[in-house]
């Protein structure tokens, strides 16, 4: 898998959730927005940290494991995300 593949995954599973942020605000527009806002802004915080790290990787972890650990990381966070606007749903 190139870079330009993982950033590409990154701004993609970062924009669905995203999209799933607004969807809810748009299904729930009892509840307070500020909070769907609020991940939206750690969505956006957690996709720039991770093409940081993409575009610098540490030179003494070999670059697949690197990739990996970012990847792992990259699926961690979402599903705390969205673990945060299930909770919002209740």
């Amino acid at each position: 898998m190139n870079l330009r593949d993982i950033k590409k995954d990154i701004e993609f599973l970062v924009g669905d959730f995203v999209e799933d942020c607004l969807l809810f605000a748009m299904l729930h527009p009892e509840k307070d927005m500020s909070k769907v806002e609020a991940l939206i802004n750690e969505a956006s915080d957690l996709a720039d940290t991770l093409i940081d790290k993409v575009n610098h990787p540490d030179p003494e972890v070999k670059k697949r494991t690197w990739y990996n650990r970012i990847g792992a990381e990259l699926l961690s966070s979402l599903d705390q995300l969205c673990e945060k606007l299930s909770a919002l749903a209740k």
